[in-house]
């Protein structure tokens, strides 16, 4: 397997977090963002969207990073970290399309104004962030992972960018719940950290 990554970003974090929790040595080819490699002819035929991650498998490419981690934990067999049960599987389903959803427009958008000077309203974004980031502390209230008992993609698909919100200005003292949800992925065997930026909260 090649991986096409970015150390600051948290979409390429989760692919590479993923293959090493589940102990899969990939390629890793680190895309030149800051100098427009995601925008070269040669990156858009691998993902037409120029963005990272890629994941290319033996003639098969995938360019999202919630695919990535479904296609690998396919791919390998690891139903455990799917969901064995269609409740759980739809958990993580729901939970997945949140860490595209509420997750992308909240605490990584606020990240991308202090990271990357994106033209966001900081307002806006952290008033969204922390919406979710409070449904979030009441389901982990209840669990010691996103979707139950056991980590799960879901749980990979959320850490990277809750993690690194105190870049975007972004308080996760509130969330005792989730400090400690963060704490227990950060245990986890193979476990890589995401780079961090002096950057919002953090500078």
């Amino acid at each position: 397997m090649k991986l096409y990554h970015y150390p600051l970003s948290g979409h390429a974090h989760r692919a590479v977090l993923f293959l090493s929790l589940l102990g899969v040595k990939a390629d890793l080819i680190e895309v030149d963002l800051p100098n427009g490699e995601h925008k070269s002819p040669e990156f858009l035929m691998l993902n037409p969207f120029g963005q990272v991650p890629v994941l290319e498998d033996e003639g098969v490419v995938v360019n999202d990073s919630n695919a990535i981690l479904v296609y690998v934990a396919t791919k390998l067999g690891r139903k455990d970290w799917l969901g064995d049960d269609l409740a759980t599987v739809a958990k993580v389903q729901k939970w997945l399309s949140v860490a595209a959803g509420e997750i992308a427009y909240g605490p990584a958008a606020a990240r991308l104004i202090t990271v990357f000077g994106a033209n966001f309203r900081a307002d806006e974004v952290i008033a969204r962030a922390h919406r979710i980031l409070k449904l979030i502390e009441a389901q982990l209230a209840a669990h010691r992972f996103i979707a139950g008992d056991r980590p799960t993609i879901a749980d990979v698909a959320l850490y990277s960018y809750i993690v690194n919100a105190p870049e975007g200005n972004v308080n996760l003292a509130p969330y005792g719940a989730v400090r400690d949800w963060l704490a227990r992925i950060e245990a986890l065997p193979g476990f890589v950290a995401f780079a961090k930026t002096p950057a919002g909260l953090a500078a």
